[in-house]
């Protein structure tokens, strides 16, 4: 099964690719956020028919003691948003320091400030992805509820 992994943002949307039979997952590339989610989503379903993705793997930003903010309500709204305007299934997985380790691995690589953000977000979803497929797309806590079958 192919995922496309998105870690959303206000100004950029990282984008990863990964093969559940192999376990591989690899950062794609980041598009710039749109104004509405409408626009994003047209925006996401247009790179998941590109990669011919099998689902979508989205980002839940949950706060360290499991609450949602405003931006995990955001994305489950996206989520639902993507499964209304596509045919493909929306599964939110929590996406909990996914910058934090996206900076551990692209630390010490000589990039620009800038190209190492632009950069950051794509590899973000990386290991969102890579979490998501190590776990079989087991929920943790907080994960489960609106878009989210597998």
């Amino acid at each position: 099964m192919r995922f496309l992994g998105v870690d959303l943002g206000g100004k950029r949307i990282g984008l990863a690719l990964g093969e559940s039979e192999s376990g591989v997952a690899s950062p794609l590339r980041t598009i710039d956020a749109r104004a509405d989610i409408a626009g994003d989503v047209s925006a996401i379903l247009a790179v998941a028919d590109e990669y011919a993705a099998d689902a979508i793997v989205l980002g839940l930003p949950l706060n360290m003691d499991d609450t949602e903010g405003p931006q995990a309500r955001l994305s489950r709204e996206v989520a639902a948003a993507l499964e209304r305007a596509g045919s493909l299934p929306v599964r939110l997985y929590d996406e909990r320091l996914t910058s934090h380790a996206a900076d551990q691995r692209l630390a010490g690589r000589e990039l620009t400030r800038k190209r190492k953000k632009a950069r950051q977000d794509a590899v973000a979803a990386q290991v969102l992805l890579e979490s998501f497929m190590a776990g079989l797309g087991a929920d943790p806590p907080g994960a489960t509820g609106q878009a989210s079958r597998s």
